[in-house]
Order: structure tokens, then sequence, then C-alpha cells
């Protein structure tokens, strides 16, 4: 398939600017994948789809404040950074603006929140085929804990807001959120409460959690003219034992597995595919490029939100809804994307959500 098979035209005032007011206070589409059937809820009707003894799956990645501030400590010029990626302890990749005033050698003196110049200098050591930067910084024994001093929430850029405001730091961040690494945040994850997960477990689900930390490259449209063409960015996961233990049992007596957001499905998938199609205790990378017609060997349900036109999400999505064919999944959700459009759905981070069963 083309990446130009993925594209749909969207309504710039549907992409979500700011979060609903209230946390689970987003609709909720649901699209029955057999019949082609939709249904309108609202986020806590949730509820009414979850069978007692199913395996609800939520990535606990917490979003690290990636997004600093720069100037050029010769020139002055200022910059703006986001880190991708950290290799080692004060070694980043990162995407900078603008990136072609930060050849290799370049020296960026990092500002604090309040404009600031901080202590601490990043050096430019390498450029990669994505224009990225590969960052080495001084003057800290760690840059991982001065972030919170230094950065912001990084932000899509379809969120055209000067800064983050007050409730981002809620907001971008899920209740659960646990080890920090993630540089966007696992978005179907954003609409659960305290309140609602408690509710869940009531009803006999079992719930329990990965860690994939969530790259920039998430949300990037696909650049190649074909699928295959495409390679995927990689992203850091671990599973653990009592999730292993969990979905097995599930899978071993026919109790489904729902995946809340595709970062949790993507971790899933990764590890069924090494394990001969169970899941096992890992921690590792994958790059794992979901498309039509993909197959899935442990997620039954997948919780998500609305996805960008030609990226990789709106591909998994696709092939989520037709395991095993080709134009079949796409068909789905663009007539799935367009009723949400005509009703008005909000799109993206900060937008509604969908439950594909």
């Amino acid at each position: 398939m083309r990446t130009a098979d993925f594209h749909f035209d969207l309504p710039p005032e549907l992409i979500a600017q700011i979060p609903a007011p209230k946390r689970d206070g987003s609709r909720l589409l649901v699209l029955h994948r057999k019949t082609g059937q939709t249904e309108h809820r609202h986020f806590p009707g949730l509820l009414e789809y979850f069978h007692p003894g199913d395996v609800l799956v939520l990535n606990n990645s917490r979003v690290i404040p990636a997004r600093l501030h720069g100037r050029n400590a010769k020139t002055g010029g200022k910059f703006e950074i986001l880190l991708l990626e950290e290799n080692a302890a004060n070694d980043w990749w990162a995407m900078l603006r603008p990136g072609k005033r930060a050849p290799i050698g370049a020296q960026i003196q990092l500002e604090e929140k309040n404009g600031a110049a901080s202590r601490i200098i990043a050096t430019v050591t390498a450029v990669n085929d994505d224009g990225h930067r590969r960052l080495q910084f001084f003057g800290t024994d760690n840059l991982f804990h001065d972030l919170a001093a230094l950065g912001e929430l990084p932000l899509p850029p379809y969120i055209e807001r000067p800064a983050e405001r007050t409730e981002d730091r809620e907001r971008y961040q899920t209740v659960f959120a646990q080890p920090a690494g993630s540089v966007a945040a696992p978005t179907a994850g954003l609409h659960f409460t305290p309140e609602l997960l408690e509710k869940i477990r009531a009803l006999g689900v079992h719930i329990c959690f990965v860690t994939l930390h969530v790259g920039a490259g998430t949300f990037l449209p696909v650049k190649a003219e074909k699928l295959i063409e495409h390679k995927m960015h990689s992203e850091r996961f671990e599973v653990s034992k009592a999730t292993v233990h969990a979905v097995n049992e599930a899978k071993k007596s026919g109790r489904r597995v729902i995946a809340a957001g595709t970062t949790s499905l993507r971790t899933l998938e990764s590890v069924a595919r090494l394990h001969a199609g169970k899941l096992n205790i890992h921690a590792g990378n994958t790059n794992i490029f979901i498309h039509p017609p993909g197959e899935f060997k442990i997620v039954d349900a997948l919780l998500t939100n609305f996805h960008l036109p030609e990226s990789t999400l709106l591909m998994l999505v696709s092939a989520f809804a037709a395991p095993g064919e080709n134009t079949r999944g796409r068909d789905l959700i663009f007539s799935a994307y367009a009723e949400a459009i005509r009703e008005r759905y909000r799109f993206f981070s900060y937008g509604d959500a969908m439950l594909i069963l």
C-alpha cells in the first residue's frame, strides 16, 4: 500500500488545542470490526464494553520535560531543543530549531525557564540522516536530573500555543505514570481517572502495565511513498512478570486482552513476535511497524485516540480493524473517521477516544 492511501482532510478546528474540562469527559466512538457498526458514547461508557476476566493493558511511561531553550554560545542566536533519545548520561539525540545553524562543534548554552543562562552547555557531536543532532552536555552530572528546572513538556506541534499552560503539567500526563522517559504522551491513557480505573477493577477486569517510552517519531507522517520503504524509529520498552502472567493466562483461557493505546499494543505484539506468539518478560527496543495486512497475536480490542493523516498510528489502527486484509481495515477506519468529523469529535493528543472491538 502507498502512504497516500492514508490521507484524509481534517478541518483544522477539530484539532484539540486544550484538554476536555474533565479528564474522562471526552467522547468515545465505538467501532465493531466485524459489522462496521459504530456507537457514540462518552468515555465513562467504556465500562459497558468490559467483561469479567478481561485484561486491560496500560502504558505507564511518564513524559519528561524534553523541550529546552538555549542560545549559541558565540553568536547569541536562539535555539529550541527537543530531546529525543538518551544514549548515555549527558549524551542525547535531539531535534534542533533552527537545525541549519547547529553544525558539528556548535555550542549551545541552555537557558533556565525564566530565560536566564544556565551553567549547562550542549555541544553538537554528530548529525544523522534525519537532521537530528547528537548533543553532549557539560556542566551537569546528569542532564536528566536537571530537566524539571530547565524543560517544558513537549506538546505536539499541532497544538498551536506559544508555551505550556499550568494545566498541561497534569493533563499531558496519565494518572498512572511512573518511569520517566517519554517525549510524547501515551495519549489513550490520558482519559483515565483513578475513580474510573477502580470501577473497571470492580467489574472483574485485571489492569496491568507495560512501559514503552514514546518517541517524537510516533506522530510524524511517513515520508516514503510505499509503506514497505518506511523505516520505523526505535523506542525502549519493558514488560514485567506480573503483566506476562496476566496476559498469558487470559489468552490461555480465551479471555480478552484490551490494549489502551497503540504503544501498549506495539509493546505486546513486539514481544509476541519474538516468543512464538506468547508474552515473555522482556526489556529492549522495538521498531515494529504494523500496517495492513497486519496480524495480531495478543491484542483483542484497542482503545486509541484519533490519529494524524499518513501517520504510522493511522496505519496501525487500519491493520487492527481488519487483521490480515489489505484495504478493508483502512476503509472501516476512514468511514469511522468521516463519521467522527461529521459529529465534530476532537482529534489528536488532547482529543476524543475510539474503541475498536
